[in-house]
């Protein structure tokens, strides 16, 4: 890892896991402390650092000191700590002599005794809801790699969707003095939650750490945070657009929990488009519910079963996407002859798709790099932050594949069961 000099190891993940689950989930007061393991206090000598020295059969091994590399080096401690911190000019020939002493005697440099000594952790914690999911895993992929050109490990911490382990992890990323806690993804509307996190936020802005939302909605102006999002609404205004001038006014919204506000994006995006292409909005073609392939696949498998009122379906991601298209190829329809398909998000399964996936792009990875940036003061990002919020908006756009083709006015899904042209409603 570039700039963890004297230390010859590459950069490493940690994966993390909150505590449990608390009764009320709204009881967010006193949140933040993680269970402690027990670990052996290191030698009063140890300021800096620790190594073991010495060799089998010599007896209890001692941890090499600050003290220890200024000898070998033939320099003071406070050079040693100079090098180790990058914080103040040393000649380059000190600079390796130091660091080949640290190497010599196996020091490394402890980050629990520079985060009491006020020093950076020259760390960068990011926070997603589950790691495995391709859109968090491609944001993480990016923070990790611009953390790591600037020298820094990268922390990932897995909530799986429970608030209070957020808090936590970021008050454990706070102890850890990083230097930027990159929290991902969408949230719930909750004003206790909502005034714990502005509360954290304030507490790292202090400790010299930044918090730095990705995905999700300002806390407000009291809350000192930058923000890295995406045109999620001007997403789906594009994807449901691109739909219509095939010819589909039915276009059914499939998944996404109805309070996050991810989905409450990308559902004003389509129907706005709805709106302004003058065709009423027929709550029932609305079916908010998971972003899950599971989930996808039972509520299309209901809806075909009920009789289809739409030609087209707009699923909320491409997972659900991918449940869906399950469900139709087992009812027998054929995408897109008899049901055109569209996703969000633009993750591998788009593309492994048979026929691939029209979807929405979003510049996940760049998402990710660019909340380390924002967070750091590093690239040109200023150009393109928005004055008045301080969030970086990157842009969207529409994936045209192999799975919509015009609406050929026959019954829904371009000739499935009689009834697709009759429900078409537009307004004079």
């Amino acid at each position: 890892m570039r700039g963890a000099r004297g230390v010859n190891a590459a950069p490493r993940h940690v994966i993390g896991s909150g505590p449990g689950a608390h009764d009320d989930q709204h009881d967010f007061q006193g949140v933040g402390r993680m269970p402690r393991q027990s670990s052996t206090a290191p030698d009063r000598g140890d300021h800096d650092g620790q190594a073991a020295q010495g060799g089998a059969g010599t007896g209890p091994q001692r941890r090499a000191t600050v003290v220890d590399v200024a000898r070998l080096a033939g320099v003071s401690t406070a050079t040693v700590s100079r090098v180790m911190n990058r914080n103040y000019p040393v000649a380059e020939a000190t600079r390796e002599r130091v660091e080949e002493a640290m190497r010599e005697l196996g020091y490394v440099v402890n980050a629990h005794a520079r985060a009491l000594a006020g020093v950076s952790g020259r760390t960068v914690g990011i926070i997603v809801n589950e790691l495995i999911d391709p859109f968090y895993a491609y944001i993480a992929r990016g923070v990790e790699r611009e953390a790591t050109d600037g020298g820094r490990l990268c922390l990932v911490c897995c909530t799986q969707g429970d608030p209070r382990r957020e808090l936590a992890f970021i008050e454990l990323m706070h102890e850890r003095r990083a230097d930027a806690v990159v929290l991902v993804g969408g949230s719930v509307e909750d004003r206790a939650y909502k005034a714990e996190l502005a509360r954290r936020a304030r507490d790292l802005d202090a400790g010299g750490s930044k918090l730095v939302l990705c995905g999700r909605p300002s806390l407000g102006h009291d809350a000192p945070t930058v923000g890295v999002e995406y045109d999620n609404e001007g997403g789906a205004f594009a994807i449901t657009d691109h739909l219509i001038a095939q010819g589909h006014e039915q276009i059914l919204y499939l998944g996404g929990p109805p309070g996050l506000s991810t989905n409450r994006d990308r559902l004003a995006g389509y129907r706005r488009a709805l709106e302004l292409r003058g065709i009423d909005r027929d709550p029932e073609l609305e079916q908010p519910g998971a972003f899950g392939r599971a989930w996808g696949q039972r509520r299309m498998t209901e809806l075909l079963r009920e009789g289809p009122r739409f030609s087209a379906v707009f699923a909320a991601n491409d997972i659900v996407a991918a449940g869906a298209a399950e469900a139709l190829e087992d009812a027998g329809l054929r995408i897109p002859h008899d049901m055109s398909l569209v996703g969000y998000d633009d993750i591998p399964v788009a593309q492994e798709l048979r026929p691939r996936l029209t979807t929405v792009r979003i510049p996940l990875e760049e998402m990710g790099r660019q909340a380390v940036r924002v967070a750091l003061g590093s690239g040109d990002e200023d150009e393109w932050r928005a004055g008045n919020t301080g969030t970086l908006r990157l842009g969207t756009h529409i994936v045209v594949r192999d799975s919509v083709a015009p609406y050929s006015g026959g019954g829904a899904g371009n000739g499935v069961g009689g009834s697709g042209g009759a429900g078409r409603r537009r307004r004079g």
